[in-house]
């Protein structure tokens, strides 16, 4: 099933979904994350090139990943995008999904053996994961590698999270770790455009002398942009992490913009 913890999508988020009915004028969604909810993509937001048979680029249970527009909570209507998805955002949403079912099956193990729902599951542990960590399956590699003890953060009960280790040591490969996070860059000037682009790119360059190390950076609406760092290490990723924030710092504040980092 895989949960999300927010009832409703915000406008820029990526979401996993499912076509249901496609027409000449659009296609018909379901947003399994939010409890199946149902979005629209406009035949302009299908691709963008001329769409000559919408069939070609979305078809009756396809599942795909699509740009969030605009939510109406009062008409329970949301409007979403396929052209707007990039290959990287696609590939990372696709990545954050497949992990999210690998953790709700740990989750679901554990509510089993204590007799309790999935929600259930997913409020006494899921989700105090997430706050930790800010992914569940993040908090779980931790305890793979470090057993409870790593869950100490985790404000749920010591059984439940004893239960997580165990399972997460021995479900749980670690053949990398990775890092995620929110830039917000903001640069004023009719050059600003082009010192981000600048500023990003050298950041791209950070780490490809090791090949264990890789650097995604992609737009999520400016001034917005998704971080992903992937490491053989905590310590590899987050050395890595910080070279590129002074690289971007440097460049961009040195021409009057600003930069934030927000951890996911």
């Amino acid at each position: 099933m895989v949960k999300k913890r927010a009832e409703w999508p915000q406008p820029d988020d990526y979401a996993v979904a499912v076509a249901t009915k496609v027409a000449s004028y659009g296609a018909y969604v379901t947003l399994p994350e939010y409890g199946d909810k149902e979005g629209f993509i406009h035949i302009s937001e299908i691709s963008s090139t001329w769409v000559r048979n919408i069939r070609n680029h979305i078809h009756e249970n396809m599942r795909t990943v699509v740009k969030v527009l605009q939510v109406d909570t009062q008409k329970k209507h949301i409007d979403c995008s396929l052209r707007r998805v990039s290959a990287e955002a696609k590939r990372a949403k696709n990545n954050e999904w497949k992990r999210a079912q690998k953790a709700e099956k740990l989750l679901e193990s554990v509510a089993n053996e204590n007799g309790i729902t999935l929600d259930q599951i997913y409020e006494q542990l899921g989700w105090p994961l997430e706050d930790a960590y800010g992914e569940i399956y993040k908090g779980l590699e931790r305890a793979a590698e470090g057993g409870p003890e790593a869950l100490e953060e985790v404000n749920a009960d010591k059984k439940l999270k004893k239960q997580i280790a165990d399972l997460a040591k021995v479900r749980i490969e670690i053949p990398s770790v990775d890092i995620d996070g929110e830039l917000s860059v903001v640069v004023p000037g009719p050059a600003g455009i082009e010192v981000i682009k600048r500023a990003l790119s050298d950041a791209l360059e950070q780490g490809k002398d090791d090949k264990r190390l890789s650097v995604e950076i992609y737009a999520l609406g400016a001034p917005r942009y998704k971080l992903h760092i992937v490491g053989p290490t905590y310590k590899d990723a987050e050395d890595l992490l910080q070279s590129i924030m002074s690289i971007v710092k440097k460049s961009v504040e040195g021409n009057g913009g600003s930069v934030s980092l927000s951890r996911k």
